[in-house]
């Protein structure tokens, strides 16, 4: 599960998603580890320990971006409750997810020890939202109702594309393969995945998966403390 710092000029450190927070096997319980086991784990892949790597401290983060609210994406939000920190969702995954924990619809992918009142919430309307000079949001349903991709605009190494969970594995975006039961509304991830290639042509970006490490290997991406400008 990957999670992406940016040291923005103007708006200072930004962090889009937070992985699955430090005691994920014990919180989501035997069910949920034995489907989605976290494995080959060590304290120094730890979101803060991770942050540290680039010279920063977790507490210097001034904004978070969410791309969707599953618990392995957002269960590092432990470390903003009561800290103040603007916490980007779009608003339709804020409330699907509040709405799924609380009547038990869709619990288990969703969890309430980060869905809590405590984090400074802020909700993103529409399909496209600049949050930031050249930080673009673009909603992508499909996988979840409010999914939102990342479209960062850099200056030496280009465009690069960060897509959640809207692609699993390397196959779902190459070989326009959905992705079956892990997708909510099949039609509305099929018209996500015609905007992001369209996207990817008209931009050249480099498109990076939530959680594929053949896409990793392919990029050839390399981790904290490498930056890329």
């Amino acid at each position: 599960m990957l999670a992406y710092l940016i040291e923005h000029p103007t708006e200072g450190l930004i962090l889009y998603e937070t992985g699955a927070g430090e005691d994920y096997p014990e919180i989501v319980g035997p069910p949920v580890q034995d489907v989605f086991s976290r494995v080959d784990y060590d304290k120094s892949m730890n979101l803060d320990a991770q942050i540290a790597l680039t010279g920063h401290r977790i507490e210097d983060v001034k904004m978070v971006i969410i791309g969707h609210l599953h618990l392995d994406h957002s269960g590092g939000l432990e470390h903003f409750k009561g800290k103040n920190v603007p916490v980007y969702v779009h608003e339709f995954e804020l409330k699907y997810a509040f709405y799924s924990v609380a009547t038990k619809t869709d619990v288990g992918v969703y969890l309430p020890h980060y869905l809590t009142f405590d984090i400074n919430w802020v909700p993103v309307h529409g399909s496209y939202y600049e949050i930031a000079p050249g930080l673009n949001l673009h909603h992508s349903p499909g996988h979840t109702p409010g999914l939102m991709i990342m479209q960062v605009n850099l200056k030496n190494s280009g465009t690069w594309i960060f897509t959640s969970d809207q692609y699993h594995v390397r196959e779902n975006f190459e070989d326009d393969v959905p992705q079956g039961w892990l997708a909510r509304d099949h039609a509305a991830w099929v018209r996500s995945h015609q905007m992001i290639k369209g996207l990817k042509r008209r931009t050249n970006g480099k498109v990076v998966l939530g959680h594929c490490w053949d896409t990793v290997k392919a990029l050839g991406l390399e981790f904290a403390p490498k930056a890329y400008d």
